[in-house]
């Protein structure tokens, strides 16, 4: 199965993947990230439950601080 993350396709092993297995396995896991699906937000506490699908678009982003 393909996704893309940030525009970039990549191979996701098996059907039972989640948003949280991706974050992990790409080294995103962690405080300040938000993820959108297909331009929708997925809250954090739905990414251990929210299946990839082939073809789908995450966008990932990273909070800074700054003015």
């Amino acid at each position: 199965m393909k996704v893309f993350l940030n525009h970039k396709p990549v191979e996701v092993a098996g059907f039972e993947q989640t948003v949280q297995t991706l974050l992990e396995k790409e080294g995103l896991s962690k405080p300040g990230i938000a993820v959108a699906i297909n331009n929708r937000v997925v809250p954090r506490k739905d990414w251990a439950h929210t299946l990839l699908q082939d073809d789908m678009k995450l966008t990932i982003i990273h909070a800074v601080c700054g003015g």
